[in-house]
């Protein structure tokens, strides 16, 4: 009896323990580069954000409200593609570690020709601690909703419950949807069936939305993750805003210029829908009584896919080049924003985190710190012997800068894409592009950027900058090294490491 009391004792601490932590929202975004939205993140020399044709084009009132709330990034990195950042998001790993270099294409293996035969198309393992398990075993209901393509079809990660998620709404190894409409059953009435959205069947034959009918689902989690007084972790992926670029109609009358493509009028109707579902989101917050103790991390997954000019011009992305898959800063920049749901100075967690109202982050961010960041906030422990590349945000949230993270940046990607096997890499105000050529493989190609003074990337310094190039080519190919980069192989399967 008195074990039994002890352990009632025991057990009731660690509720109490965990209701005073903040719950934690990561709200994803699909296909959204830095500049969809009418919220500037570019900055000039003086850190002031700048406004750009784009900006004024969409419109995300609550991605600006959340800014006003807490502190962008002008410069966060993902990878160029969704499957990789995914899983760096979840094991606050580069893809040259987790080894998912290309987006997961459910049914067959999209190596690619010259792709590494060994690249992880599997996925995350069930025995990873990613962020949702590490959270979940610390006492958080973790929910998933939206996306997932974690994996292939037949994988562990093919469901996101086998990778730490308590509840998994509307998640499989899909990495777009059949259809937005709710009268097309999101693909298993008219669309791709192939890609029909799982687990939304309540809403078939109805004109809900998507992205509405997954905020409806994840607000009634929030709410049965409250009635249980339990800290709960949303990972709100949104579909949106990939394609099909299918027009939602609460918002149309909004973009009607004729210079704009139907397409890229139906785009704009993608982002504002998404940024609808952040502002519903706040607002039940709110409602619940709950906002105060809410964090919200906002981020896209890889650059812009809007339906504007060529891939790899300054168009989808202007001023900045490229779009989702290639290899310059339009491929991989992404908007990051963080802030409590609502700002209380006197609140307790607020206190231990006082997020910068307003605030602009000009040191840069990527997708690998959101892991060690959440853990941080939530007072959960690092997995142990476990390695991970990403940094603690922490003090950049304050508006601090991070003496101890590095300026530097690696993107790999191994495959065949809009930009095909290539390694980015980033050091301070300089940035390299290497090309591996896998038919002539003795005959790589080289680009160099100084950002600071060429951000739009049109002015290649590789063959005057040589002293550079070669010292930066050198420590790009350790880092890869370091941390177990796969590489393009051959037509006779040699494997492709850089030419120095």
């Amino acid at each position: 009896m008195k074990n039994m009391i002890v352990g009632s004792l025991i057990l009731s601490v660690q509720l109490v323990s965990a209701q005073e932590r903040p719950n934690v929202i990561v709200f994803l975004v699909d296909d959204m580069g830095v500049m969809d939205t009418s919220l500037p993140f570019l900055c000039d020399e003086d850190g002031t954000p700048v406004r750009y044709p784009l900006n004024d084009w969409y419109r995300t009132p609550n991605m600006e409200r959340v800014a006003r709330q807490g502190i962008r990034f002008s410069t966060f990195y993902a990878q160029s593609v969704s499957s990789p950042s995914r899983a760096s998001l979840m094991t606050g790993q580069n893809a040259t570690r987790h080894r998912t270099t290309n987006w997961i294409n459910a049914e067959s293996n999209n190596r690619t020709p010259y792709g590494p035969r060994k690249w992880n198309w599997d996925g995350i393992s069930k025995g990873t601690p990613t962020l949702p398990r590490v959270l979940q075993q610390s006492g958080y209901k973790t929910i998933h909703v939206g996306k997932a393509h974690f994996g292939r079809i037949g994988s562990d990660a093919e469901n996101p419950r086998n990778v730490g998620f308590d509840v998994n709404i509307a998640g499989s190894a899909i990495g777009h949807p059949g259809s937005y409409y709710g009268e097309y059953g999101y693909g298993h009435i008219k669309g791709q069936k192939e890609r029909a959205v799982p687990g939304l069947d309540k809403y078939h034959g109805t004109n809900t939305f998507l992205s509405d009918a997954l905020t409806i689902e994840a607000n009634e989690q929030i709410d049965k993750a409250v009635s249980e007084k339990k800290p709960f972790f949303l990972y709100m992926a949104h579909y949106a805003v990939h394609a099909p670029f299918e027009t939602d109609k609460r918002f149309v009358d909004h973009y009607t210029d004729p210079s704009k493509s139907l397409q890229a009028r139906a785009f704009a109707t993608l982002i504002e829908g998404m940024d609808k579902s952040l502002g519903d989101i706040m607002d039940h917050l709110e409602e619940l009584g709950v906002a105060e103790n809410t964090l919200i991390l906002f981020l896209g997954d890889n650059g812009s896919d809007a339906p504007l000019g060529d891939e790899k011009g300054h168009c989808s992305s202007a001023p900045l080049r490229g779009k989702k898959g290639s290899e310059y800063e339009g491929g991989m920049r992404v908007p990051f924003i963080a802030c409590w749901a609502k700002p209380d100075g006197r609140n307790s967690m607020q206190r231990k985190l006082p997020i910068q109202a307003g605030g602009i982050q000009q040191q840069l961010g990527t997708v690998m710190d959101i892991y060690p960041t959440i853990l941080s906030i939530t007072s959960v422990a690092m997995p142990e012997n476990y390695k991970i590349d990403g940094f603690d945000l922490t003090p950049q949230l304050l508006g601090r800068r991070n003496e101890i993270r590095p300026d530097k940046f690696l993107m790999h990607f191994p495959h065949e894409h809009r930009g095909s096997y290539f390694t980015t890499y980033r050091e301070g105000d300089w940035k390299l592009i290497y090309y591996y050529n896998p038919e002539l493989p003795n005959r790589p190609a080289y680009e160099l950027y100084n950002l600071k003074k060429d951000p739009i990337e049109i002015h290649n310094l590789a063959t005057t900058e040589t002293e550079r190039l070669i010292r930066m080519t050198e420590a790009m190919a350790r880092q890869l090294e370091e941390e177990g980069a796969l590489y393009p192989e051959d037509k006779d399967g040699n494997i492709l490491k850089p030419v120095i």
